[in-house]
């Protein structure tokens, strides 16, 4: 198809993608003498009456619309050659590379050159959103932002392109429901074929955890249809945060649009967490011992001795009859060396002491800040780490559960990072439920956590 000649004006170069019943050429304007991409819709037996009002719509779409960082209408045109019938779309050619080809070659993107990049898109969305009627893309992923011009330590012009799945909400009020986009960054609600502004937001923020990820939407893990992308990332808490708002599942815990989600980014707040456990704020319960330490920047969990558990109890059993009766059980091992019973019978009084003591002073610490979650042992003041530390950013969930140690049944709380590291706390206190239900919300609204219940 090279050279042809389509409309009498544009010379095809070379083709730039195809679908089934399209194309998309690059072509130089014969009148302008300039590059322009062309897009083909054919009447062929595969035609679909729904892909050319999709077709008319994007024709219309970016015939209104006049920002810099969107392709210009041009032209729109009837094809009718002896091979050939449909209609051409000519629009204004944008020299770069997609981020998808960005990614495919290798390239790996700061999270300030992210953050530089979602800036720049929201700024386009927010102008698409206050159109009258608004326009809403339903298709933004990676292969349709463009890159160009790059310089220093700018990611460069950002070019949003491909608007051949655009909706308006006057259109989707009026007409019937038409399912389009890219599976991986489709909100939920788009499955339905509804769609709002944020919808645009949730394939916008799909779009960036691909590229802090280097991984598409649908090879990271979900949970409860909320993409779970912290564990393969090294990002700040608060932009950790802001890419899960913006790919929330739900449209009412969403940000409501391009305005909001920006100015959420330049200046990030606390992310409300539904609580599913628990609606209303709970309270510690009268009689537990529990010590709840809360600054903003730290938060230390200090849980009461655990007393005597069995390991205890079968030490002192052995130690005891050795401290208190040591000749009469050695007389016949020792009775030529009294010193010697004298000295294992000091020290077994010695191991006793302690045995008892830490049963009743043990304590445990947790201690969460900004980077770090640390559980301790903590026996008359000397401290040292029970667990390796866990770092914040790696904490995916936050949740009750019920575990089985040997007969014995254990409620406690798991802090789990994929495999990192899990804490199971009723190892190290004997927690009621009420104090476990407590803690579990308070370490929640302070790590901004969802918990959830498990059987």
């Amino acid at each position: 198809m090279s050279n042809e000649i389509l409309n009498g004006r544009y010379q095809v170069q070379r083709q730039l993608g195809r679908q089934t019943g399209r194309r998309t050429l690059l072509a130089f304007d014969l009148d302008s003498s300039q590059q322009v991409v062309v897009k083909l819709l054919y009447l062929g037996q595969d035609f679909d009456w729904q892909d050319l009002k999709l077709f008319e719509r994007e024709a219309e779409t970016l015939k209104a619309l006049d920002h810099p960082a969107i392709p210009r209408y041009l032209d729109y045109f009837e094809l009718d050659t002896a091979n050939d019938k449909g209609f051409g779309l000519v629009q204004s050619y944008v020299e770069g590379k997609s981020l998808e080809e960005h990614l495919q070659a290798g390239r790996t993107f700061s999270e300030a050159e992210v953050k530089e990049l979602a800036r720049s898109l929201l700024t386009i969305l927010s102008y698409l959103h206050q159109k009258q009627p608004p326009v809403i893309h339903r298709d933004i992923k990676p292969s349709n932002i463009l890159l160009t011009n790059r310089s220093g330590n700018s990611i460069g012009q950002v070019y949003l392109v491909d608007f051949g799945s655009v909706q308006t909400l006057a259109a989707q009020e009026g007409g019937t429901i038409t399912v389009v986009g890219t599976y991986g960054y489709m909100p939920p609600e788009q499955f339905g074929g509804r769609t709002t502004p944020a919808s645009d937001l949730y394939s916008l923020g799909a779009t960036l955890i691909y590229l802090v990820t280097g991984l598409h939407p649908t090879e990271l893990p979900q949970q409860e249809l909320q993409i779970q992308f912290r564990q393969s990332v090294n990002l700040t808490l608060e932009f950790a945060d802001w890419l899960e708002w913006m790919t929330e599942p739900s449209l009412e815990q969403r940000f409501l649009g391009a305005e909001e989600a920006l100015q959420a980014l330049e200046k990030p707040r606390p992310r409300k967490q539904q609580i599913s456990i628990a609606k209303q704020p709970l309270k510690q319960p009268p009689a537990s011992r529990i010590r709840l330490i809360k600054t903003p920047e730290t938060l230390e969990i200090i849980l009461p001795p655990k007393g005597f558990g069995i390991r205890l109890i079968g030490l002192i059993s052995l130690i005891t009859p050795l401290a208190l009766g040591f000749n009469f059980i050695t007389a016949g091992l020792f009775s030529g060396v009294k010193e010697i019973g004298y000295l294992l019978q000091i020290v077994a009084i010695a191991l006793l002491l302690i045995t008892i003591v830490w049963g009743f002073c043990k304590r445990t610490r947790i201690v969460i800040d900004s980077q770090n979650l640390d559980l301790m042992h903590d026996f008359l003041g000397k401290k040292w780490q029970a667990s390796p530390s866990l770092k914040r950013k790696n904490i995916s969930k936050l949740q009750i559960t019920n575990l089985r140690h040997k007969n014995f049944n254990t409620r406690s709380i798991l802090f789990n990072s994929t495999g990192l590291a899990t804490y199971y706390l009723g190892r190290f206190s004997d927690l009621t439920v009420a104090e476990l239900e407590w803690l579990t919300q308070e370490v929640n609204d302070w790590l901004r956590l969802p918990a959830i219940e498990q059987e």
